[in-house]
């Protein structure tokens, strides 16, 4: 939203109505656009909300850093719906490598805090799911079943754009796509996921003293978790399996 920099609120109303294909924001009645020029309509009332929500928090200047499910939503309609197999493909990237099937050697005590925190999230994931994953000690790459890479690809594939836009995120952020995909499921906790996101930081940080930058970095990620957890969850009600 770069355009809105330095920009002086121009809306009194901001309402929420439904229209073909889903529902829109809109501003003292005129509908919203994507950055791309697009109509802004979006699968679900709520997801709507959480974009009028954004607007109504505005002061009388517009602050562009203030819009992020708009960005997200923007994203979703103007490039994710547009190749929606090549998001896929780039989190299945995730799925091969992923963060939480690759853990210290057995008789470090890194490896006991790995095992406590990420093995039940693997192996609801893997119940939840219908997959198997492979666990790894060291760094050595040990590439996942070939029917697992199937079935998460299939499962990717069947997501709308919406979906898709925050899970890009929530895997990202975690480097992980178990990670991801549970954190859209309506029941995660996504504070247990968070925090196995985080656990080698953290770990690092109780060795070593923590960063007073290092500890922003990871509250503006926390927050961008949460965020897109939160629009997942708004898109989710048109996008139950």
């Amino acid at each position: 939203m770069a355009d809105a920099a330095r920009m002086k609120r121009f809306w009194k109303e901001v309402a929420v109505e439904p229209v073909v294909g889903g529902w829109r924001v809109t501003l003292d009645g005129r509908p919203i656009k994507t950055q791309g020029g697009t109509p802004q309509v979006v699968p679900t009332e709520a997801l709507a909300e959480l974009l009028a929500a954004e607007w109504r928090a505005q002061g009388e200047e517009i602050d562009p850093a203030a819009f992020p499910a708009r960005d997200m939503a923007d994203y979703a309609i103007d490039m994710v719906a547009a190749d929606p197999a090549a998001i896929a493909a780039k989190l299945m990237r995730y799925g091969e490598t992923d963060t939480l099937c690759y853990r210290a050697d057995p008789d470090e005590p890194l490896h006991q805090r790995q095992w406590a925190e990420w093995e039940p999230i693997v192996t609801a994931f893997e119940a939840r799911e219908g997959v198997r994953m492979e666990r790894v000690s060291g760094i050595v790459h040990k590439p996942q079943p070939a029917a697992t890479l199937a079935t998460l690809r299939a499962r990717l594939e069947a997501l709308d754009p919406f979906t898709l836009a925050a899970l890009e995120v929530l895997t990202s952020l975690s480097a992980s796509l178990t990670v991801g995909l549970s954190a859209i499921e309506p029941d995660a906790d996504n504070e247990a996921l968070w925090q196995a996101a985080e656990l080698e930081e953290a770990w690092q940080a109780e060795l070593w003293g923590r960063d007073w930058e290092a500890e922003q970095r990871r509250e503006r990620r926390k927050a961008d978790f949460k965020r897109a957890v939160e629009f997942a969850r708004g898109a989710f009600e048109g996008n139950a399996r």
